[in-house]
């Protein structure tokens, strides 16, 4: 057993735009991370895709969710979703209030993972 606390790390803007929020990504756990995105109302996030796999668990909100060239299809509270590695995906929120989701990628997610599929159309 192995107990640590990650640093603390406060809510940030990135260029999907979504705010996140880590909960947990160490380089010791490079099995999984965890964090928290808020996407405001109205807001579509960048079209990307992860090289590794990810799972959204919805906290609160309603959103359109896109997962690989499919057709969209909409969630909410306490639905999850899996997406795999190297597929597109993007998310508009279509409520009022923030879509707010736990962001579980595994192993663990780094900046190099990330992929722009916009900046490529």
């Amino acid at each position: 057993m192995q107990k640590f606390r990650p640093p603390q790390q406060a809510e940030f803007w990135t260029d999907e735009r979504i705010y996140m929020t880590e909960l947990l990504n160490h380089p010791d756990e490079p099995e999984v991370s965890l964090a928290v995105g808020r996407v405001e109302a109205g807001v579509t996030t960048q079209l990307h895709s992860l090289s590794v796999d990810e799972r959204y668990v919805v906290k609160s909100g309603r959103a359109l969710m896109e997962v690989d060239g499919k057709p969209a299809f909409e969630i909410g509270p306490g639905d999850c979703v899996r997406i795999p590695a190297h597929s597109s995906q993007r998310c508009t929120n279509i409520g009022e209030e923030d879509f707010i989701i736990y962001c579980v990628c595994t192993p663990r997610f780094t900046p190099a993972c990330y992929k722009d599929l916009e900046a490529s159309t």
